[in-house]
């Protein structure tokens, strides 16, 4: 039997240490060439663009200290076009978990640095990998895409990659919040991911997003355009609505996440974060907002601002058909999703654009379980050839759908004008509204009094020796008789006629009331709506 020495056993500790800590460095140098991404040159370059990094951008989204990195050591499994023999660190993703003012949150941030942030296979399993932590654990999905595309050097592998990540954002929709970023470019099938998502966030200058770029479409079709032109981030703000937040910088942008994040819930069997209620600011006087007279425009906004707790409305697609108003609010500390037409811009006029803008957003209300609160003041459909030859039945048909699929407590609110199909569209009785609450001045009606008038007392008034006095009678006729809520009350289709000054007062108690409620549907497997 071989005995050890109380020498022999110290030198044996000694060096198994001495291995322990050589172990240890090991690991520090390899995390310290890792946390250098694509080396000084191309991280210069990156800070060139006016860009942060990958990893500064989760240290300024996330919590202090609360980010955790997973996969570090992955490297890519490319072995044509003398990939064999290059180094790419993380594959040029980095992902982890991490809190939000303490709620926790998955992310991922595309390295640009790396390989341009390119997705080849590995790439995409790390991407993958958090998607699928993200659903197993019920918390929000966060991606930050800086990339280049689909890695040419590993072929169909990286188009399967896509293709895993488009599976997923459709299998997570409606279960977790899924957030994305564009904080560099996104071409291609890159970008049906972040279309795939809840919320798509953009930054000046530094967005971009489109199918094709400038060099493919000068090609093809002979056409000179910018990137910042065809797919920056104005564009999509503005004009495709593809963008939900506009920032001017990246902290910006993270700002308007962390806002986000505290407004819904981390999945759809929970409740978002209930806030200490409090009343709001003296400065919005709901009774001093909206004009008397139908065809003054105001700021709807300020409307919402006058009954939510401390006037904070969180707007979603903010500069997108202004026409209609969407965001979040809270009422008695809780978050409560709002749908306003703006007579500001339009006259709060229903059109192709604003009818998607406002389904979608009440079909994200509805899936995470946020109760709808309608404020409605249209004339109704926008008129013309433009919009009839854009779909605008089939647009149009989104907010009817979604309005009625909706199951969460629904409150809706007349303020004044609901002429036409608009009446119905916007959250009527007819499409089970649980609540429905009317101002005095408000006008119900299948067109306004003006045009009714000149259609039903048509040979009146050209008989008239005095026709524009007729038509002057005529149309306070048809004011007194149809133009008022108390028709409309009379048959039920509103449950009560409210003094502005009781919209709160009502709203809060509407959805303590409702905050319990079933819904019976027929089973399916799913509807059909019409996209």
């Amino acid at each position: 039997m071989m005995r050890i020495t109380g020498g022999q056993f110290t030198n044996q500790t000694n060096q198994a240490m001495h291995e322990k800590d050589s172990k240890v460095e090991e690991l520090k140098k390899r995390k310290e060439q890792i946390l250098q991404g694509g080396g000084e040159k191309a991280v210069a370059k990156q800070i060139a663009m006016g860009k942060l990094t990958a990893r500064e951008r989760i240290i300024a989204l996330l919590d202090e200290d609360s980010f955790h990195e997973y996969d570090m050591f992955v490297e890519h499994e490319a072995r044509d076009f003398g990939m064999e023999g290059k180094v790419l660190y993380g594959d040029g993703v980095i992902i982890g978990t991490g809190t939000i003012y303490g709620a926790p949150v998955a992310v991922f941030a595309q390295d640009f640095t790396v390989a341009g942030g390119s997705l080849g296979s590995m790439h995409a399993r790390k991407i993958t990998k958090i998607m699928d932590y993200a659903l197993r654990m019920r918390i929000p999905l966060i991606g930050i895409n800086d990339s280049g595309g689909a890695r040419i050097q590993e072929g169909v592998n990286s188009l399967a990659g896509y293709g895993e990540i488009f599976w997923r954002n459709t299998l997570n929709s409606g279960i977790i919040p899924q957030i994305s970023v564009i904080l560099g470019p996104c071409a291609g099938g890159a970008v049906y991911s972040p279309a795939l998502t809840d919320f798509v966030f953009v930054v000046d200058n530094i967005s971009k997003m489109f199918i094709t770029g400038p060099d493919v479409i000068k090609s093809v079709l002979g056409e000179e355009i910018s990137q910042e032109d065809l797919g920056g981030a104005k564009v999509h703000a503005q004009i495709t609505g593809n963008a939900h937040f506009y920032a001017e910088s990246e902290y910006e942008c993270f700002e308007q996440i962390k806002k986000l994040i505290t407004f819904i819930p981390w999945n759809n069997t929970r409740k978002a974060r209930r806030f200490e209620p409090k009343d709001p600011k003296a400065c919005y006087n709901i009774e001093e907002i909206v004009p008397g007279d139908p065809k003054q425009p105001y700021d709807v906004r300020d409307v919402i601002r006058a009954i939510v707790d401390d006037s904070n409305f969180f707007e979603i697609q903010e500069m997108w058909a202004g026409n209609i108003v969407i965001g979040f609010g809270r009422m008695n500390g809780e978050t409560v999703g709002f749908v306003a037409n703006q007579p500001l811009v339009m006259a709060g006029v229903l059109d192709v654009d604003s009818s998607d803008k406002a389904a979608r957003f009440i079909r994200y209300c509805d899936a995470f379980s946020i109760p709808l609160c309608t404020l409605v003041d249209l004339p109704g459909y926008l008129p013309g050839i433009d919009q009839e030859h854009a779909g605008v039945i089939r647009h149009g048909a989104k907010l009817l759908y979604a309005y009625s699929e909706a199951t969460v407590p629904k409150l809706t609110v007349i303020l004044r004008k609901a002429y036409g199909g608009g009446y119905i569209a916007m959250s009527s009785r007819h499409l089970r509204a649980d609540f429905v609450f009317a101002w005095p001045g408000a006008e119900i009606a299948v067109m306004g009094p003006e045009g009714a008038a000149n259609i039903i007392f048509r040979k009146e008034i050209s008989e008239a020796a005095n026709p524009e006095e007729m038509r002057r009678q005529k149309v306070e006729e048809y004011k007194e008789k149809f133009a008022n809520p108390y028709v409309a009350a009379a048959k039920g289709y509103i449950d009560t006629v409210i003094e502005p000054a009781e919209t709160r007062k009502l709203l809060l108690h509407a959805l303590e009331v409702a905050s319990t409620k079933v819904s019976d549907r027929p089973f399916k497997k799913h509807g059909i709506p019409p996209f």
